[in-house]
């Protein structure tokens, strides 16, 4: 595949007339705030919406499916639509889209379609999509290369700011109205009954709504600015990467299915936080309540980007990602294993070990891939549909073993994340 060459070794910047590269930086991380913030509120619309539809745990995660199946259905058509009209109207183009994900809440919520609220979920997922296959290998290409994970893991944590408002944000305008329970909602008539599903389904419509400007207001702030055009200068050291598929790298590859099992066990957990947390011997908390404990767990993954941004300009990157995925393991293992307060911190802390997993994984992915650094970003963005398939197939573990005991598939995950800092992401014969 024809790839876009986004080297982050050698970048020519026209001087005048472009913003600079901390100031494009600057502007690049409201993307990455955005796009978190959007991504966790599935956290919120997963018990939400399994009230208001009656699912059961494996209907529930169609959502993260859904999502995250258009990771890999568009990364690489946004790859190809990227080499075709460049980075920056690739933001733009999937602020857009994104933009009409958000306003198809507003007749998905009218009509109570369940079905209508996954394909609006698909296209909003579609336009970030393509938002991450632009702007991540963009962030890695503005500076030195040797800072660009640190550069990356910055950015990412305002991505976990995001996520870390969005609980706060969707407990209190979707799930603070969601009072009534299961014995008094049978007591009720069949038509009080009806009004109040859709009283709750239509609770997502404003909010959704709200996204949908905001998106737009910044596509339009895109479109006006010029940020820096990132081009490559071909040297003899690329030459012989030049006709090569990313797929002919195996640090590449090996970091493909880290980042399919990273995502898949991050989301899982953040899917369950909620019901975890509610059930009868860890907390037994409501929904609204539990809502602010996913706060806790995106908000341990913020702080850890900015501790990881200075650590990694002083210790391997690949140690560091090792060391936080045993970490993860063992915590995991713990919320398994015990109950109340001691399972509900373990599991939260595994948000302070994740934090610098995504962007750790990817820049030593993209590393060294001369000209095929722009596919590269597409297959790594393609292997976040790990988060569709494995918060599917927790979902088939909790309907038969139980929440608790369904943690044992994110444990698994991490450990692959170990195998890959340790040895995988070293890699380098092909």
């Amino acid at each position: 595949m024809a790839s876009v060459s986004i080297s982050s070794a050698q970048t020519t910047v026209a001087p005048s007339e472009n913003l600079n590269h901390k100031m494009s930086l600057v502007i690049l991380t409201s993307l990455f705030f955005m796009w978190g913030f959007i991504t966790c509120l599935n956290d919120i619309l997963i018990p939400h919406l399994k009230g208001v539809f009656s699912l059961n745990y494996t209907q529930a995660m169609l959502i993260q499916f859904c999502f995250f199946s258009a990771y890999f259905i568009m990364s690489m058509p946004s790859a190809w639509l990227i080499k075709k009209i460049g980075y920056k109207m690739g933001i733009v183009s999937g602020l857009v889209v994104a933009g009409i994900g958000c306003l198809m809440f507003y007749p998905a919520a009218g009509m109570q379609s369940y079905p209508m609220f996954l394909a609006s979920l698909f296209v909003l997922a579609s336009g970030i999509t393509c938002l991450q296959v632009s702007a991540n290998p963009y962030v890695t290409a503005l500076g030195e290369k040797k800072t660009a994970s640190s550069r990356l893991i910055l950015t990412q944590a305002f991505n976990s700011l995001g996520t870390t408002v969005a609980p706060f944000f969707g407990g209190l305008l979707i799930l603070s109205g969601v009072a009534i329970g299961v014995e008094e909602l049978s007591l009720m008539s069949f038509a009080d009954q009806a009004q109040h599903r859709l009283q709750e389904a239509q609770a997502v419509q404003m909010p959704y709504v709200g996204l949908a400007i905001a998106l737009f207001a910044l596509a339009a702030i895109f479109i006006w600015l010029k940020l820096p055009n990132i081009e490559t200068i071909e040297g003899t050291e690329e030459t012989s990467t030049a006709t090569k598929s990313a797929w002919a790298f195996p640090h590449l590859t090996l970091g493909a299915l880290s980042i399919f099992v990273y995502v898949g066990a991050e989301v899982s957990i953040g899917s369950f936080l909620i019901n975890f947390l509610g059930e009868d011997n860890i907390l037994a908390l409501p929904e609204a309540e539990a809502a602010h404990y996913i706060a806790y767990y995106w908000g341990g993954a913020m702080v850890g980007r900015f501790i990881g941004a200075v650590l990694t300009r002083h210790i391997a990157a690949n140690k560091i990602l090792a060391f936080n995925s045993i970490m993860s393991v063992l915590l995991i293992l713990t919320a398994m294993f015990t109950n109340g307060y001691v399972a509900m911190v373990a599991i939260l802390a595994v948000g302070l070990c994740n934090s610098i997993m995504f962007p750790t994984i990817f820049s030593l992915g993209v590393a060294d891939l001369g000209k095929a650094t722009s596919q590269g970003s597409g297959i790594l963005c393609l292997a976040i549909v790990g988060g569709a398939l494995i918060p599917l197939l927790q979902g088939v573990l909790a309907d038969s073993i139980g929440i608790q005991a369904g943690f044992v598939l994110p444990a698994l995950c991490y450990c692959f994340i170990a195998f890959y800092g340790f040895k995988g992401a070293l890699i380098r014969k092909d």
